[in-house]
């Protein structure tokens, strides 16, 4: 292998190299992010004559399945057996540079447009100024000039400006053509190499995810496999089930599992190649198995609703472990271990270290054991009542409305499934989220708040209904019209978790009845989920430091 070399070269033979197509983006690099105003400070310390950093350079006759071109520009293919030079330092600036000096308009990935000839420069301006501008409305005619124009502009166009501002114009062209740009290029090494270069140059600036380290570290041309491409396809699958909000880092969790049954980041990092590939299609099927086990076997129809998306981790370590469905001995304790993590706030902190925990839980479980637990869950009525503060983003209440979902709820008015989907669970305030004694209702009555807006008193409806047919109203008015449009509304209530309707108090707009019911029937449906342990009953139980750290947000009133 020959030792890195340093180089240089100018702006004339760079962009030639470039419209060449022998400079490239390897598809591991993250996309061209910098904006307008950050790329016009890079072309204002050219014109100083400031260092702007040295290009790192993978210099090969490979051929990479996945390039990007800079700026999204496209660029020609070059030849074959011609050298190309892969950008593995230097992707932001070095395309900042392309799309200033050409003038290009650059596509980004989002849909925007930037239009990089928007780049001026004031000639008014001393060198302590900002001399290259993106904005120059209120600078006079005739008192700055395009940075494109400068560039390329020809005799008259730059002769027509005013005399004093000649020399100026001659001096900061100069400077722009003659800026000596520092590169190092890397030759004659495998992809592997040039992958550990990227990813070592990274880690040591802290700019990229993990994920983004481990897209380049994992790469492999002869393997077709790209990790960024995969974990695209997985999200695709995953849209249509709406369990498409799963992270990147979840994926890398399971597999750091599946191997070294760790999953700290620097565990991560360290992972073999081979063995990171090797594992991949069938951590994804497992992955994939968790998926359809929570949408059908706890029919949690969406990830949205999910206490921690980090729960399809165990499940798919399971999984991977046990591609069949769970046998008898192991569907409860499961089952058990999901309400334990929901409810008791499992990964609200220190993630990492408790997966590393649960997963020897789950090997237990797997040879149909039952894991021992060192916190507590308190699903007493008395606890639903006094700690069910509706926040759509604790674990708890996410757990409880897991619940709600699994009844398959149905619509007040026509005895219809109820639909549920991502895009309007991600708040509480959602009109989906009903609450059964309307909030103002309850408040003309002077109930409190923090009794009102209690788990308890929340139903899932479909949004119309809290729009046009429930508003304000106490219950007992809105549900004699549903009585008489709904000849199934017993068995509509039942699906929300709400019994007779003369028990639990509705006609009589009886709110104190009606949380004392639903707390025993949610307790109850709760307490077949959960496995009773000692530590569960053995007077109070303790509340852990996830569940203190979760509740320290929540104001109660």
């Amino acid at each position: 292998m020959m030792l890195p070399s340093p180089t240089h070269s100018n702006y004339t033979n760079l962009l030639t190299d470039i419209e060449r197509g022998q400079v490239k983006i390897p598809q591991f690099q993250r996309d061209f992010v910098w904006t307008i105003q950050k790329s016009a400070a890079l072309l204002d310390s050219i014109i100083k004559g400031y260092p702007v950093g040295t290009f790192i350079f993978w210099s090969t006759k490979e051929r990479l399945r996945s390039v990007r071109d800079l700026g999204n520009t496209p660029l020609p293919e070059p030849k074959e057996g011609e050298t190309v030079s892969f950008v593995l330092d230097g992707q932001q600036r070095l395309t900042s540079l392309y799309a200033s000096l050409r003038g290009l308009k650059v596509q980004r990935n989002s849909g925007k447009e930037d239009d990089f000839a928007q780049m001026f420069i004031n000639l008014e301006a001393s060198e302590d100024d900002q001399i290259v501008l993106t904005e120059v409305s209120d600078l006079p005619d005739a008192t700055w000039i395009r940075l494109h124009d400068l560039i390329y502009g020809g005799f008259q166009q730059l002769a027509a400006f005013p005399q004093h501002y000649h020399a100026r114009l001659s001096e900061y062209r100069r400077r722009v053509e003659s800026y000596d740009f520092s590169i190092i290029q890397v030759k004659d090494v495998p992809i592997d190499v040039a992958t550990e270069i990227f990813t070592r140059i990274n880690v040591g600036g802290k700019p990229l995810s993990v994920f983004e380290i481990m897209v380049a570290k994992t790469y492999d041309e002869v393997r077709e496999f790209d990790l960024a491409e995969k974990f695209d396809e997985l999200i695709a699958k995953l849209e249509p089930l709406d369990y498409e909000t799963v992270s990147d880092a979840t994926l890398l969790q399971l597999v750091s599992l599946i191997l070294t049954k760790d999953c700290k980041k620097q565990t991560i990092l360290k992972l073999s190649k081979t063995a990171f590939i090797d594992a991949w299609p069938r951590a994804i099927d497992a992955f994939e198995r968790a998926v359809e086990f929570f949408r059908n076997s706890y029919r949690i129809p969406v990830s949205q609703l999910l206490p921690y998306n980090t729960l399809l981790v165990p499940f798919a370590y399971f999984f991977y472990h046990h591609p069949d469905k769970p046998s008898v001995e192991q569907r409860p304790l499961l089952e058990d271990f999901f309400w334990r993590c929901s409810l008791g706030a499992r990964y609200s902190s220190s993630v990492e270290s408790k997966l590393a925990q649960d997963v020897r839980r789950i090997d237990l479980i797997l040879d149909g054991k039952s894991p021992d637990y060192d916190w507590a869950v308190d699903i007493t009525p008395e606890f639903l009542l006094d700690n069910g503060w509706f926040n759509a983003g604790r674990s708890s209440i996410k757990a409880i409305l897991c619940l709600y979902a699994f009844q398959q709820p149905k619509s007040f008015n026509d005895n219809s499934l109820v639909s549920i989907r991502n895009y309007w669970l991600k708040q509480a305030n959602s009109k989906n989220y009903h609450h059964f004694f309307p909030r103002a209702y309850l408040g003309k009555a002077k109930v409190e708040e923090w009794k009102i807006n209690n788990i308890l008193n929340i139903t899932i409806v479909d949004d119309y209904l809290n729009k046009r047919e429930i508003r304000a109203k106490p219950p007992a008015t809105y549900m004699k019209g549903f009585k008489k449009s709904n000849k199934a509304l017993a068995e509509t209530m039942s699906s929300h978790l709400i019994g007779d309707l003369d028990e639990f108090g509705v006609w009589e707009n009886d709110y104190e009845a009606f949380l004392q019911q639903r707390a025993l029937l949610i307790s109850a449906e709760l307490g077949r989920r959960i496995i009773s342990r000692q530590i569960d009953t053995d007077g109070q139980p303790a509340r852990d430091d996830d569940y203190e750290e979760e509740m320290a947000g929540v104001e109660f009133h």
